[in-house]
């Protein structure tokens, strides 16, 4: 178990590392948004979701597993007052904002907001055009760690637009994770660091539907070098981010969920859940338990908070299998085989591609099982749609 060990306390470190500089997203960011589950079955942010979720997730031990921020996305905007102020929906949050980011704060988690740089948002609310400043103030006195800045309805040179409001976050004073979002266009990933951003989305929306999920995280590939600690303003960290996780909304299968959190694990990817956490501790639905048990996998959460902050790349595939690999800071490499289509296969390791030679420990990731020491040529099973994490770890 000599693996696991160490990616444990490596894991342990990183979240304590990731919690107490969390604002400057030091290690890809953590967390939950409304968007996926709530947003997409037309149920707005209210005071009482944005709570019931929070507690959600001390209660269900993903706090303790790294998550930490807990977004509020876009339909929470009721208007301006005669001075321009942006507020919340009265109906959703009656007490306001301070309110909530208080009571998030005082379970030891951090809160986000939404906006965009048009006149409005996808969900044709009230955008901060024109209030960028006024808004970043705003955000900053209500007491949110992290803005999603979605373009929507904006025009206009996209770098200096989202750059704007990056100004706008400094001046504040706050810390702030800064998130932008143009889906992947004009080749986001050389730009955004530039603009001010620690996470950049590289394409569309992911849907809770398999392929649509697959195509968007494997087509990553190729973007690593745009990727980690040191790559943004003043060797801020930044990060390629294919959108949120799907783990739990019910629309795949385990296995393909368990895809989802190795791929995005493996592209060094923001891991922000998007489901019920409310649904997870229901101990009558065998499906919750295991949900859960993909979000917060201490190994695999491991592999994506890795102080070394490299995303993965492809280093071999045939036909619908693919093996990808990632660097760890302990010199291990973990290694992920995909299998993207139905039905079990077995994938021999081509330590050449991989990057490691002679003798190494293999940790199985998921299975939390060593499996001794292995040479090239070693059998990996993949279960249809499903994907097998190894940690290769050289033998001294």
């Amino acid at each position: 178990m000599k693996t696991s060990r160490i990616s444990l306390l490596l894991w342990s470190g990183v979240c304590l590392l990731a919690f107490s500089l969390g604002a400057a997203a030091q290690t890809p960011p953590m967390g939950w948004n409304s968007w996926n589950h709530f947003g997409l079955n037309h149920h707005p942010p209210t005071d009482a979701m944005i709570r019931a979720q929070a507690k959600a997730m001390v209660d269900t031990g993903m706090k303790d597993a790294g998550y930490t921020y807990v977004n509020i996305d876009d339909e929470w905007q009721g208007g301006r007052d005669a001075q321009g102020n942006i507020f919340p929906n009265k109906k959703q949050f009656p007490d306001g904002m301070g309110p909530v980011a208080d009571y998030v704060h005082g379970l030891g988690l951090k809160i986000g907001i939404y906006s965009s740089p048009g006149a409005k948002t996808c969900a044709k609310r009230v955008g901060s055009l024109g209030h960028e400043a006024q808004d970043a103030n705003t955000f900053a006195a209500w007491g949110m760690d992290y803005l999603k800045y979605d373009w929507c309805s904006a025009t206009g040179d996209k770098q200096t637009t989202f750059y704007k409001m990056y100004q706008a976050l400094q001046d504040t004073g706050r810390p702030f994770v800064y998130s932008i979002v143009d889906y992947g266009e004009q080749k986001v990933w050389k730009w955004a660091p530039a603009a001010g951003a620690n996470l950049w989305r590289t394409g569309p929306d992911v849907h809770d539907d398999y392929y649509n999920m697959a195509e968007t995280g494997f087509d990553n590939n190729g973007l690593e070098k745009y990727s980690g600690p040191t790559v943004g303003i003043n060797n801020a960290p930044g990060w390629n981010d294919p959108d949120m996780l799907q783990v739990g909304n019910g629309g795949m299968t385990i296995s393909q969920y368990r895809m989802q959190m190795s791929l995005w694990s493996i592209l060094a990817a923001p891991l922000i859940a998007g489901n019920d956490l409310t649904l997870l501790p229901n101990q009558q639905d065998g499906n919750q338990k295991l949900y859960l048990a993909i979000l917060t996998n201490p190994d695999i959460i491991a592999v994506d908070q890795d102080p070394l902050g490299q995303q993965g790349r492809r280093v071999w595939q045939e036909g619908p299998q693919e093996i990808w690999a990632k660097a760890m800071s302990d010199g291990s490499i973990v290694v992920g085989v995909f299998n993207r289509v139905q039905g079990n296969v077995t994938v021999a390791l081509p330590f050449g591609q991989i990057g490691v030679k002679g003798t190494v420990d293999a940790f199985n990731l998921w299975a939390g099982k060593d499996l001794g020491n292995i040479q090239s040529g070693y059998p990996v099973p993949v279960a249809g749609e499903d994907a097998t994490m190894l940690r290769l770890t050289p033998v001294k």
